[in-house]
C-alpha cells in the first residue's frame, strides 16, 4: 500500500509517496511554471523513473505519463459517462485500465476488463488529507501511481477553473 498527501497542489509543490510504514518509496517533483502541468517522479536517490504532463492539444482533458523516457500510457477523461466519472489509462495495445468512482473524494478503482488492479481510498488512513492507493500483484506499480497523479493533476485544474469561472461571474 502506497500513501499520498491529497492536497499537494500549489504550484510547485514537492511531496513524496510512502508505504504503509512510513518509508519513503518516490518523491514527486512538482514542476514550477510549467505550463503542461508536469510532474517528474523520482525513485529515493533522485533519479527520474517517470514522468506526467498535460497535453496541451487535445478535445478533452489528456495526459502524458512516460516512464524510462518512453511514452507509456495517456490518462484521459472519457466523454459521456452518466452518473460518474471515468478516466481511461490508454495503454499500447488492447490493455487499457478505467480508472471510475468518486473520484473527486479518493475512493475510486482501477480496473482492467472489469477485475479490479488497484483501488484509492481515504478511508484506509487516519492520516489527515492523505489516501492510500493498493495495487495488485504484478501490476506496474509506478504507472499506477503516474495515472493516480494524472488524475490529481486534471482534478486539481478542472476545480481551478470552476473557481475561476465562479470568481469572473461574481466579478461582473
Amino acid at each position: 500500500m502506497y500513501v499520498i498527501k491529497e492536497r499537494f497542489f500549489d504550484v510547485g509543490d514537492d511531496f513524496d509517496i510512502t508505504d504503509d510504514s512510513g518509508r519513503l518509496v518516490l518523491h514527486v517533483d512538482g514542476k514550477v511554471l510549467s505550463l503542461r502541468d508536469k510532474l517528474v517522479i523520482e525513485d529515493p536517490h533522485g533519479a527520474e523513473v517517470a514522468s506526467v504532463h498535460r497535453q496541451l492539444i487535445a478535445l478533452r482533458p489528456t495526459y502524458q505519463i512516460e516512464i524510462g523516457g518512453e511514452k507509456a500510457a495517456e490518462v484521459r477523461k472519457k466523454l459521456f459517462t452518466p452518473f460518474r466519472e471515468k478516466f481511461t489509462i490508454d495503454l499500447p495495445g488492447d490493455d487499457d485500465l478505467t480508472m471510475a468512482g468518486d473520484l473527486f473524494d479518493h475512493e475510486y478503482t482501477v480496473e482492467r476488463d472489469g477485475r479490479e488492479v488497484a483501488s484509492v481510498s481515504k478511508r484506509w488512513l487516519s492520516i489527515r488529507d492523505s489516501y492510500a492507493v493498493r495495487i495488485a500483484d504484478g501490476e506496474n506499480h509506478v504507472l499506477i501511481l503516474a495515472a493516480v497523479l494524472a488524475l490529481e493533476l486534471a482534478t486539481q485544474r478542472e476545480k481551478d477553473e470552476e473557481k475561476q469561472q465562479k470568481e469572473q461571474r461574481q466579478d461582473d
